[in-house]
Formats: C-alpha cells, structure tokens, sequence
C-alpha cells in the first residue's frame, strides 16, 4: 500500500495503472488488440529515444516490454485455425520479436526502426476495421 504522502510522480503512476486497468476491463476484444499494438509502439519509441540517448536500463526494459507485449499478447492471442493471415501474422510477430532482442544486445536504433515500419502497416489496418461490425462483435480479436 502506498502511503497519502507519496510523491506526486508515484500518484501519478498510481492514478495512470488504475486508469489502464479501468480502460481494460471495458475494451471490446478489438480495443484490446488496438492497445496492445499501441503498448509496442510506446515502448519501441522509448527504446529509440533511450538508444540515442544511451540509457541502457531503459533501452532494455521498453525492448523486453514491446518483446513480450508482442509474444504474450499478440502472438499468443493469434487463432491459428482463421487462416493464412493468422499464421503470416504469427511469423512476423515472430521475426519482429528476434530483431528486437537484436536491437538490444546491439543497441541497433536502424532493428527498431525496421519493426517500427513491419508493424506500421499492420497496426493501421487493425485500427482501420474499428468500425467494422465484426470489429463490433467477439470474433475481431481472434484474427490480430
């Protein structure tokens, strides 16, 4: 438990977590893939702005962050029975995964760049089909 006294940038953390996990709980499956494309930008623009900067322990949180937002969420969440674009998606969250880890051990701003592009077209597309009504219903999720 934190204490009232706390300083303002930990109540701001607080305050930010509590909101996250209220916008969470009410997200249709389809937001919730959205926010997760949105948590691997953030961190890979993080990673960059921590390689230019050469702050190590940031550069290798955000890239572990975007890896396993990636990983856990992304590509665990694919349903491999949907098709041939669930199993391409599949490889490329792959592939993004092991050049970001690349991007790590190298401190390679030009790795995290080249994901930045991959996922671009991808996040885009996602957030294209918002309005669809099968962006609407369950099934969206499955297809991200």
């Amino acid at each position: 438990m934190t204490s009232p006294f706390a300083a303002r940038g930990q109540r701001a953390t607080l305050y930010a977590k509590v909101g996250l996990e209220t916008d969470v709980q009410a997200a249709s499956p389809h937001r919730l893939v959205a926010m997760l494309f949105d948590g691997v930008f953030d961190a890979m623009n993080q990673a960059a702005t921590a390689i230019q900067t050469g702050n190590v322990e940031l550069k290798g949180r955000s890239l572990s962050r975007a890896v396993r937002i990636l990983d856990e969420g992304l590509r665990a969440g694919l349903d491999l029975s949907a098709g041939q674009l669930a199993l391409d998606l599949r490889e490329l969250y792959g592939y993004v995964c092991m050049r970001l880890t690349q991007a790590n051990l190298r401190s390679d701003l030009s790795a995290v760049e080249e994901c930045q592009r991959l996922l671009s077209p991808v996040r885009e597309a996602w957030n294209g089909i918002a309005q669809t009504p099968a962006a609407l219903g369950a099934g969206a999720a499955r297809a991200a």
